[in-house]
């Protein structure tokens, strides 16, 4: 007789192992739940948009409705100024700020990323000058700092995309710099090291790794940050006024006599619109957080 045999269990990779982990233990957090939900809702609303919008619904010459108009079944959060729906921009403002908010945090990242894994690994001489620089730029007000960036920059998402960047890496880049001292002091780190492992090798394969766990935590930290400088900038009307964002729908709120009129429909939406996905993204950075971080467990 021919034994049978048991069939043999291959064991998962430790990277797919620990994605497993890490969604096993964040679906038990009703919190993370809630943000990541509320994401996927207003990404789901910009990424559609284009779908049920048409540029006749944003252009104020082929606006029908009436101007400033309270909420009616047709037009169920008002109208602006210039009679187009306030739900309408609502949803279309949603791109912008979405997008500006994830590219800037973007850059933030990989500028704070590769300043700190370069203080930190090489030390001495380029750490200090590296980390001077970083401490001139956390010394200098960060709003004053990115309206003069901005301004000297002109008008438009990119400037103000590239202004955010400019104000806000240097959280990132120490928070980089103090965990890439940690590892690299650790056996392994030193085991590669007398093995003959490059100053490149070393950070890509050791020390990023064990990075990156950081980085993914303060970008989805950093993201609300920036959604909020974009809505301050805009608001300040150093955006593309032919672009609709939350931001430029609160300027052109402001300009056109909505508090004083006490068209409350076109100030609160663009106002909890911001907050919401604030919110979200909080959420779900410190669901991540927690986690990934073994001190919040």
């Amino acid at each position: 007789m021919t034994a049978v045999t048991a069939p043999v269990r291959v064991a998962a990779p430790p990277r797919t192992e620990a994605l497993r982990r890490f969604v096993r233990a964040y679906v038990r957090m009703p919190t993370g739940i809630a943000g990541l939900v509320v994401l996927v809702a207003f990404v789901a609303l910009a990424l559609g948009a284009p779908l049920f919008i048409s540029q006749d619904d944003l252009n104020v010459i082929k606006a029908t409705g009436a101007s400033l108009a309270p909420p009616t079944a047709h037009y169920p959060l008002g109208t602006d100024q210039a009679g187009r729906s306030v739900l309408l921009l609502v949803i279309w403002g949603t791109r912008a700020s979405l997008a500006i908010g994830v590219i800037a945090t973007a850059l933030t990242m990989v500028v704070g990323s590769a300043i700190g894994l370069v203080a930190g690994h090489y030390g001495g001489i380029i750490s200090r000058a590296l980390m001077h620089v970083t401490d001139w730029f956390i010394a200098l007000p960060g709003l004053p700092l990115a309206i003069s960036l901005a301004a000297v920059l002109g008008q438009g998402p990119t400037s103000i995309t590239i202004a955010i960047a400019a104000t806000s890496w240097t959280g990132t880049a120490r928070l980089v710099r103090a965990q890439t001292l940690a590892v690299e002091a650790r056996p392994f780190v030193e085991r590669a090291r007398a093995l003959g492992a490059g100053n490149l090798q070393i950070v890509s394969r050791h020390v990023l790794p064990n990075v990156m766990p950081l980085i993914l935590v303060s970008s989805t930290l950093t993201v609300a940050g920036a959604i909020l400088s974009e809505t301050t900038l805009t608001f300040l009307g150093l955006g593309d006024p032919t672009n609709v964002s939350w931001g430029s729908m609160l300027n052109q709120a402001f300009n056109q006599g909505a508090v004083t009129g006490g068209a409350w429909w076109y100030l609160l939406p663009p106002g909890v619109a911001i907050v919401i996905v604030v919110l979200g993204f909080t959420l779900t950075g410190r669901a991540v957080e927690a986690i990934l971080n073994p001190r919040m467990r």
